[in-house]
């Protein structure tokens, strides 16, 4: 009984944030309607008799929300935010992947920009070094990661899996469980995503650049997966999810699309512990014990020196373990 109870319990949180966080527009009808479900299910279990008729109806009414839920759909045309209100296209053809809308912007502060996007024509032969990039805001236990490729040691590209919001629209962890933001897969300039957070967000955020160790045909195989799954987000939307679709879950996901047999772990969960997962993984320079290679693989002070120089991207690298 008291495991049915917390069962009950948990259905009825989820409900109520469901119908809270639903597609109708009025915020008092979704306010009314998370309350009068939480206290139905309150009040039938609490004064009416029969318990088991009581919660076949429970899972009825249960049902009927889900479904409902279920039924909510992403969408490609919505009042963007400019930061990822353009999404990014690949064009593959044999060796060479054309991306267009790689974003580059000029920034002042990181809400004061001018947009700017480019094409650029990758060759596959040239793809020589793939980096993760992990950026931290909130702690040692929670990070932004991203993945760099690099062709011939001069030209990178960066992929950022973000939430895309809506004008206005501000990120919640709780309401990230409940299809309130599209996933956007950003291509960028290293410019621009890395600067963004080194430089003009206030706090400023700690990035760390680490150099994987990943065969050839594995890294260009995954940039395949990249570009394939950035041109299947411009042709039909998906939700980000706080727990299962994310940053850090969808790289996972991503590599494992290639065969690999990385497992799910923890520190996937936790994002700010994927570069020490990656670590005792044998991904990342073995020669260092990890806090060294953590210690001195910080590009904060390197991209604050080196500005939006051309050869940014070559600059922050120049000594870090690996290159």
């Amino acid at each position: 009984m008291a495991a049915l109870g917390l069962l009950v319990a948990g259905m009825t949180a989820w409900a109520m944030c469901a119908l809270f966080y639903s597609d109708i527009q009025s915020g008092t009808i979704r306010t009314c309607l998370a309350g009068l479900f939480g206290l139905a299910t309150a009040g039938a279990f609490a004064l009416l008799p029969g318990r088991r008729r009581t919660l076949v109806c429970f899972f009825a009414a249960f049902a009927l929300v889900a479904v409902w839920w279920a039924a909510i759909a992403p969408s490609n045309n919505r009042d963007w935010q400019a930061d990822v209100a353009v999404l990014p296209r690949a064009t593959i053809q044999g060796d060479r992947v054309t991306l267009h809308n790689i974003r580059n912007f000029t920034y002042r502060t990181a809400t004061d920009f001018t947009p700017g996007y480019y094409d650029k024509t990758f060759e596959l032969a040239r793809l020589s070094s793939v980096d993760l990039i992990a950026v931290y805001w909130m702690g040692d236990s929670i990070a932004h990661v991203m993945l760099s490729f690099g062709f011939n040691g001069t030209d990178y590209v960066a992929f950022s899996i973000e939430t895309r919001k809506e004008r206005n629209e501000d990120y919640s962890t709780i309401r990230g469980l409940f299809k309130q933001y599209e996933l956007i897969y950003i291509a960028g300039d290293e410019r621009d995503l890395i600067r963004v957070r080194t430089d003009y967000r206030d706090p400023q955020e700690d990035v760390y650049v680490y150099r994987l160790r990943i065969p050839p045909e594995g890294a260009r195989l995954l940039f395949l997966e990249y570009a394939d799954k950035i041109n299947r987000l411009h042709a039909a939307p998906e939700f980000y999810n706080t727990l299962t679709t994310n940053c850090t879950s969808d790289v996972v996901a991503l590599v494992r699309a290639l065969g690999s047999d990385l497992r799910y772990s923890w520190k996937v969960v936790l994002s700010g512990h994927a570069p020490e997962y990656a670590y005792e993984l044998g991904r990342l320079d073995s020669r260092l014990p990890f806090a060294e290679l953590r210690q001195r693989s910080l590009i904060n002070p390197r991209a604050h020196a080196v500005g939006d120089a051309p050869d940014f991207s070559m600059k922050i690298r120049e000594g870090l373990p690996g290159y």
